[in-house]
């Protein structure tokens, strides 16, 4: 079986190459890339009529290693049996990313011209784990040097001294068009402000608690329509937008960039001005996705924006963030679908802080955990927030340090992969836009799982062991056929067939 695994797995492998690991004294190991040398997946393709591909990653080390088996007739002695129903189908996958952040940006540039291009394989091309939607800050975060926006020139309510800045042209626009040309779906990009103006917002301060006040509804509406043009003639077109990042978070005494909104004022500001500006502008089909702040705040605070007809029409979606997951039900995601089952939901930022910790398999594990929880609950996605941090998880002008999948030491000149950048890719390389979600039944199982069905027909099955022990598990879709591996512990596996 050893044999046959690994000669079919060469065959499903293009342009693999092996993690150059290193231990920086957590339970697992990064892979680290320079000029010369960095680790790809390479292109893994379904493997032919009666066989399956598994890939594995693993806290002992393992990376995307790739076998292929023949499927069998029979049921391992021992295994778990987990049994998927193509015919029970659910929402359609719009993707995976990550956040073109200020921050993200710099990290990238203080890199040699061949670790860039290393960075962008990494994560947008078919041998990398295929990022395919991303989401741009619009002006200022907190993953900025500094807070800004794009128009800093006090009462200029006719925005004349509207103006992309230097952070757009060094740190976003370049690393989105070559993220553009790597891609081998169209690269879906969201804007998401968060915070307009100063000087547009009751407290004058980008942080603190503040709101828009009601006389910039219409000018905050039209800063909005002027990034969508303005990214447009950079050549960078947008999919989709958030109103506000994390909108309930002005309303308190919030340190990084915000505006409070509550639910009646998005609604009103939303049906009255942002909504009506963008259809005058000929953009009525970017997606407009509202709340992007935690589920714990669901399904009460879209309600108002759900139940007006005339917000409810410029609405497609439910933007998620996964900080309160652990105290939070999943069920609230069916909940608040149920409430205009005509949106999508979406995973719009994610990550680790406040401190980086190089090769923690325990924040893999919690990453592909929550994604697959999420997915099992309707989610169509799961967009990361910064792709490339520093050693101190920064830059960040609140020293808001986070981590990250991929940690740039720039005076080294090399980067480190993360086992979260792993885990992400075993959802994002092979979940590809347009799958669909099915269902899967067991009678006893410890794993963590999701089966698709892909594009072109065929399965695609995530599972994550998060047991110290290794598991014989058997997949089969009741035509008689089984697929027999074993999972290592503390694992997270692919299968493709």
């Amino acid at each position: 079986m050893k044999t046959v695994a690994v000669v079919l797995g060469l065959l499903c492998c293009v342009l693999a190459q092996e993690c150059n690991p290193r231990q920086f004294g957590y339970d697992s190991v990064v892979c680290v890339c320079n000029a010369t040398y960095c680790d790809q997946p390479g292109i893994i393709n379904f493997p032919e009529e009666g066989s399956f591909t598994v890939v594995t990653s693993s806290r002992d080390g393992l990376r995307f290693n790739v076998e292929t088996f023949p499927v069998s007739s029979e049921v391992d002695p021992g295994a778990e049996v987990i049994t998927l129903n193509r015919d029970d189908v659910y929402q359609t996958i719009i993707g995976f990313g990550g956040g073109f952040s200020d921050s993200t940006g710099i990290n990238v540039v203080n890199l040699p011209s061949e670790l860039q291009e290393h960075f962008f394989t990494s994560y947008f091309a078919p041998e990398g784990i295929g990022y395919n939607l991303c989401r741009i800050p619009i002006g200022g975060s907190d993953f900025s040097t500094r807070p800004y926006s794009y128009d800093d020139v006090e009462d200029d309510v006719d925005l004349q001294y509207w103006s992309l800045t230097d952070d757009d042209h060094n740190y976003k626009i370049p690393l989105i068009l070559r993220a553009q040309e790597l891609t081998s779906y169209p690269l879906k990009l969201f804007g998401t402000p968060f915070a307009p103006p100063a000087w547009m917002k009751t407290n004058g301060m980008f942080n603190g608690s503040g709101v828009l006040i009601k006389d910039m509804y219409q000018p905050y509406a039209n800063y909005i329509l002027k990034f969508v043009e303005a990214y447009e003639a950079e050549g960078v077109e947008l999919w989709g937008l958030t109103p506000q990042n994390e909108p309930l978070g002005g309303l308190i005494d919030w340190g990084i960039n915000t505006c409070g909104w509550s639910s009646e004022s998005m609604r009103d500001w939303l049906k009255g001005n942002l909504g009506p500006t963008l259809e005058a502008a000929g953009y009525r089909h970017l997606k407009m996705m509202v709340h992007d702040f935690n589920r714990n705040s669901l399904p009460w605070n879209v309600e108002p924006l759900l139940e007006d007809p005339d917000s409810d029409q410029y609405i497609d979606g439910i933007a998620l963030h996964w900080y309160e997951d652990a105290s939070t039900s999943p069920d609230v995601l069916e909940e608040t679908l149920a409430l205009s089952p005509d949106k999508f939901i979406l995973y719009t930022e994610a990550s680790q802080g406040a401190t980086v910790y190089l090769g923690s398999w325990e924040r893999a594990e919690e990453y592909i955990y929550r994604m697959l929880d999420a997915i099992n609950h309707q989610t169509t996605g799961w967009v990361d927030w910064n792709m490339a941090l520093n050693q101190d998880g920064g830059p960040n002008w609140w020293r808001n340090s986070f981590d990250s999948p991929i940690i740039v030491n720039a005076e080294a000149e090399e980067f480190y992969k993360q086992p979260m950048f792993y885990a992400i890719g075993h959802l994002s390389k092979f979940v590809v836009p347009g799958a669909q979600r099915i269902s899967w039944s067991t009678m006893s199982s410890m794993m963590n799982m999701a089966a698709f069905i892909d594009p072109s027909g065929r399965t695609v099955f995530v599972v994550l062991n998060m047991n110290e022990i290794e598991e014989a598990l058997s997949l089969t879709d009741g035509s008689g056929s089984y697929l027999n591996f074993k999972i290592p512990p503390k694992a997270a596996q692919t299968i493709l067939y």
